[in-house]
């Protein structure tokens, strides 16, 4: 079956569901999971140069027994050793390496945080991908971790907007990511989620979500005759919301699981999707707050 996909500002598409090697994926787990997510049914990896995986990502296409057309990538400009800035003279040369490691330009590159450009010189790191993207040596680009004033320095007098902005993105921080969602609906630029299932693999408790996920799942899972978790309306929430899911997980059952969860159809009903919604902004979550709470106030609203 055919994995969705979401239509970027550019003209490309980009399929809806990623598997992700980063995340402490060792190189050899990279190769093996990989090969794996994409033998159970999910088009589209996501590296960065950070991982140290790009290698193993075609390694895994090789091994897949697809073509490279059958495979969307993703990779990403990362900070140096010690999270030092990328200096503006060394990122053609870093992009370089990266379509160097990986055999073949990505589908999609992104700057993985602001701060891999060193302070100031965002919007001439931006300008650098942008003619690398005229002279036919990227693809798309985006961007990841992205606060609202990260964007609108880049998008101000832009050739090429960002297609992507990789959030860690969940129900827990919807009210925080407001403002950044605002800026994006109004350019067009589509959300990718990391760190998707955080309210139940990472919060304490999962928070007032828990009961409202396993009554849907309950229900879901009675009208398909399939046992579907919260895991799986979680996923399906996300998707409705027009956002790209990247999950990371290196145990293959799951795996294998997210491969049947990729071609699932709209399960939800609206009422339920809003309720998810509307209970998620009522408290603030976050796992990975390096990047997105500096300089960016989070919301006056209740952890649990």
């Amino acid at each position: 079956m055919i994995v969705a996909s979401f239509d970027l500002l550019d003209g490309t598409k980009i399929p809806w569901i990623a598997w992700g090697n980063g995340t402490g994926q060792a190189q050899k787990q990279a190769l093996q999971c990989g090969e794996l997510a994409l033998a159970s049914g999910i088009p589209h990896i996501d590296t960065a140069q950070l991982y140290k995986t790009e290698r193993e990502t075609m390694e895994a296409i090789k091994k897949s027994g697809l073509s490279r057309d059958q495979v969307y990538i993703t990779s990403k400009l990362s900070a140096g050793d010690n999270d030092e800035p990328v200096p503006i003279s060394e990122v053609v040369q870093s992009v370089k390496e990266s379509i160097e490691r990986l055999g073949t330009i990505p589908d999609l590159f992104l700057v993985h945080n602001p701060f891999v450009a060193p302070p100031g010189q965002l919007k001439a790191l931006w300008k650098i991908l942008e003619d690398l993207k005229a002279a036919g040596e990227l693809k798309s680009i985006g961007v990841s971790n992205f606060r609202p004033q990260d964007l609108q320095e880049i998008l101000d007098g832009a050739r090429y907007k960002p297609v992507v902005n990789q959030l860690e993105y969940h129900p827990y921080t919807l009210a925080h990511l407001q403002p950044v969602l605002d800026i994006q609906a109004k350019h067009g630029i589509v959300t990718e989620s990391y760190g998707s299932l955080t309210p139940i693999l990472r919060h304490p408790t999962s928070g007032p979500l828990k009961p409202v996920l396993e009554r849907i799942a309950a229900r879901i899972s009675k009208a398909t005759g399939k046992d579907l978790g919260p895991t799986v309306v979680l996923l399906l929430w996300i998707r409705a919301q027009g956002v790209v899911a990247v999950t990371a997980s290196g145990n293959p059952d799951r795996i294998k699981s997210l491969g049947e969860i990729a071609t699932l159809p709209d399960l939800l009903e609206r009422n339920e999707i809003e309720e998810i919604t509307n209970v998620g902004k009522t408290v603030h979550f976050r796992f990975y707050t390096e990047h997105m709470e500096k300089d960016f106030p989070l919301p006056n609203l209740p952890s649990e």
